[in-house]
């Protein structure tokens, strides 16, 4: 049902989706409804009425389903809620939504009312309390293998939704990318393998006392754990997991004032540094 009180011919009317996905109306003809969410044909309304009412006013309601619908939540490209017409895959479907944005994570959640039947994969669980099942399916799996088993059928009122990737973060004396580090499909990523993405350390990098921030779980803190990065380095020490929302940090050498550094020069060569040295750096 469209609501736009400025538009009479529209205003409080119910208008039939035909199977090419389409509802022709009043005053803006045919307007395309497969494939986009309530809010985009609405701002398409908006931008077709302007023609007749300066600021229109449009709000729609979905009054029925003819064909069953299946929601897509998170980090699609084009989230919201599309009608299953006959058999479609998880794949097919993931194509009429656009595929991922950047920023999604690399795996994505399906869950399934029990009244639909159970998913068919090994991994899927059941939850009696909400009378769903659901399961986590790796994006490599899905579309790196010919015909994956997780390029399941789905039914109706099935929702499928993806987060933001979740990733490590890098803050400090590093010799490339700082920021975020995507952790991808792995439960942890290891710091050489984030020094490595990180183009390693800068020259004045003190890798001895090297923290990592880790989240308590149910709190705003974060635990210190120290690393002493050189010793990873140099695999005198073990490599060591960085977990999801992990902060690695790397402190640098405080740089020198020119005129310390100036001065420091002038002292060593007149052989007076040793009665002056202190006095120097405590004044600056």
């Amino acid at each position: 049902m469209v609501h736009a009180p400025d538009a009479e011919e529209l205003n409080d009317k119910t208008f039939r989706v035909e199977d090419d996905g389409t509802a022709t109306m009043p005053l803006v003809g045919v307007v395309k409804i497969s494939g986009f969410t309530v809010s985009q044909v609405e701002d398409d309304l908006k931008n077709r009425l302007k023609t007749y009412v300066r600021n229109p006013l449009v709000s729609i309601t979905v009054v029925q389903f003819r064909s069953s619908p299946v929601f897509f939540v998170g980090q699609f490209q084009r989230p919201g809620i599309y009608a299953l017409q006959g058999r479609h895959t998880l794949i097919e479907m993931m194509q009429s939504v656009g595929g991922l944005q950047p920023t999604a994570g690399r795996r994505i959640k399906v869950t399934r009312k029990s009244e639909s039947g159970p998913i068919p994969l090994a991994s899927a669980a059941v939850d009696p309390a909400t009378k769903t099942s659901s399961v986590e399916i790796s994006l490599v799996s899905l579309t790196q293998n010919i015909n994956p088993a997780e390029d399941i059928e789905l039914q109706p009122y099935d929702v499928i939704s993806v987060d933001r990737a979740e990733q490590v973060y890098l803050v400090g004396a590093f010799a490339g990318k700082t920021g975020g580090i995507e952790v991808g499909d792995r439960d942890y990523i290891s710091v050489l393998q984030v020094l490595s993405q990180a183009g390693g350390l800068t020259p004045n990098a003190i890798p001895e006392k090297a923290l990592i921030l880790r989240p308590v779980l149910d709190t705003a803190r974060r635990a210190e754990i120290p690393i002493n990065l050189a010793k990873v380095l140099s695999t005198e020490g073990n490599d060591f997991p960085l977990l999801p929302n992990d902060i690695l940090f790397v402190p640098a050498k405080k740089a020198k004032s020119p005129l310390v550094d100036r001065l420091e020069t002038i002292l060593i060569s007149t052989g007076l540094s040793v009665l002056i040295y202190g006095l120097v750096n405590h004044v600056f």
